[in-house]
């Protein structure tokens, strides 16, 4: 009697995107690119700004029709022609950015837009009913009556992750979930992630944390220029390899030594007992006071919502402390006559905000336009009152080519530039007009591993020209990579101070948490 070898069969596909092209003009943003997703399975997508996996992901779920190819949802073909016909389908997309009323509970966020009936308040006793049971089988534990404005971004995430489940989502699109989330938020969000995946659900990460790929995908798809260059088992790579296809080349994102700190020089800004109150009185800056000298980076780590963001503000003049004083090269300030930003430009101190599209750019703008914000008065760009949109647009094409932000077309809406691009734009700004003190909030958030490593190059340039350079990042691993040494805050206070060479992240982490390491 002869034996039967019985082959393994491969996982069924819960997706399978077939020879897709899309073109945006003479862009071809998808070019041929073909997709499988296990069921069942967590699968990562990566590539730089702008190698097509936003735009592959936005084919999936209907925003964007595909030029020619195919599409296959659970061995099914699938015409997906807007959002609700991939909704119909099972699939949910968590966007980057909030896509949430903020000033409407979590109960009704779910509930807009998913109504059966105008009887909202049977329906929304139902909805209550059916969202606990979700909570308990997923574990995406909030506050359904919570204002979402007074949520915490990682709660904020979990419940648009509720909203696509309650929606009958079967295939999860998550793009840049970790983006705003501290370090316990991620781990939170990997745990449901990885419970969702062993109810049966199947995700689609797209991420540009290399190492958050290794730790939780079960395969990797590597997208540059349109098209996939790499498609394995992240069990078979390593980030070193996912960077270097990402990039076609290798990439330096290690730390690297500069000139030391000007010793003895006099501090560019020094800030002492810098105390702030919110409009709710609460202390949210208290007795804060450091000195930023030239030719150093000096990073401020801490778990988000620790009194980072508003040292930022204080110190570039966007808020007013209620005690201490501020001196900036030879001017001293105190809350009755504090700096302004306008002040601030002209004593050569730079802010890179944090949130680049609520305090860096203008959306609707033309990237020219954007390009001089806070800089437009200036006798190069006015004459007489009126503006000298010409130099404005020279000086554009010129950040653009120096800091290789793409495409280098001044007139494109500030809107239609990725992430990187736009964070490479706000940066260029700052720093064309060559300050002695830069203030950067999260220069990496959502930025490409290619990206990081030019703003990474151009902070160093900074320091190493005599600059001094305050980085505020929830990155550790960016904030070790660059800093010459780390100041770490909690509650408000600064928990500690350490030179690079002292830094570790049980070390850092220790302080963030506000107990001292052994």
């Amino acid at each position: 009697m002869s034996s039967t070898v019985v082959q393994p069969t491969a996982p069924a596909s819960a997706v399978a995107m077939n020879r897709i092209c899309k073109r945006f003009g003479a862009l071809r943003a998808n070019d041929e690119v073909s997709l499988h997703v296990a069921r069942g399975s967590i699968h990562g997508i990566v590539g730089e700004n702008g190698a097509g996996k936003s735009t592959l992901m936005s084919i999936l779920y209907g925003f964007y029709q595909a030029d020619s190819g195919e599409i296959e949802v659970e061995g099914q073909p699938a015409r997906i022609r807007n959002a609700h016909d991939a909704i119909a389908l099972g699939i949910g997309m968590v966007h980057q950015h909030f896509m949430l009323v903020e000033t409407f509970s979590a109960l009704d966020n779910v509930l807009l837009g998913a109504e059966p009936s105008w009887r909202l308040g049977p329906t929304r006793q139902r909805v209550r009913r059916e969202l606990e049971a979700l909570m308990r089988d997923t574990g995406l534990q909030l506050k359904l009556d919570a204002i979402v404005e007074t949520l915490p971004v990682g709660e904020r995430r979990r419940l648009e992750i509720l909203k696509a489940l309650y929606r009958g989502a079967r295939i999860l699109i998550l793009d840049e979930p970790t983006a705003v989330l501290t370090p316990a938020e991620t781990e939170t969000l990997f745990a449901t992630l990885r419970q969702l995946r062993e109810r049966g659900s199947t995700v689609l990460l797209i991420t540009h944390k290399l190492k958050e790929i290794v730790a939780l995908c079960d395969r990797v798809t590597v997208m540059r220029a349109g098209r996939v260059v790499l498609d394995t088992r992240t069990a078979d790579t390593t980030i070193d390899g996912l960077a270097e296809a990402m990039v076609g080349r290798r990439v330096q994102l290690g730390r690297r030594e500069g000139a030391a700190a000007r010793a003895g020089a006099a501090p560019l800004l020094s800030a002492q007992n810098l105390s702030w109150r919110d409009e709710q009185g609460v202390l949210r800056l208290n007795e804060v006071s450091l000195a930023l000298r030239p030719g150093e980076i000096v990073g401020i780590a801490g778990v988000s919502g620790n009194g980072q963001s508003e040292l930022l503000d204080v110190l570039a003049g966007l808020a007013t402390p209620a005690s201490g004083s501020l001196q900036l090269g030879d001017q001293r300030f105190e809350p009755q006559r504090w700096l302004t930003p306008a002040r601030a430009r002209r004593l050569r101190l730079a802010h890179v905000p944090e949130d680049r599209h609520r305090r860096g750019l203008v959306l609707p703008f033309g990237a020219w336009e954007s390009a001089v914000l806070g800089y437009h008065r200036l006798a190069r760009y006015a004459r007489r009152g009126f503006a000298r949109r010409g130099a404005m647009r020279d000086d554009t094409a010129q950040m653009m080519a120096d800091y290789d932000v793409r495409p280098r077309a001044p007139g494109l809406r500030s809107a239609k530039f990725s992430g990187g691009n736009q964070q490479k734009l706000v940066l260029a700004r700052e720093a064309l007009h060559q300050p002695q003190v830069l203030l950067v909030g999260q220069p990496t958030r959502g930025v490409d591993i290619g990206a990081i490593e030019f703003i990474h190059g151009r902070l160093r340039a900074m320091r190493d020209a005599g600059g001094a350079v305050l980085v505020v990042s929830s990155e550790l691993d960016e904030i070790l990579a660059l800093s010459d040494r780390v100041i770490v805050m909690n509650a408000g206070r600064i928990a500690g101070e350490l030179p690079i060479e002292a830094c570790s992240e049980s070390a850092l982490g220790c302080l963030m948490a506000g107990v001292q390491s052994t």
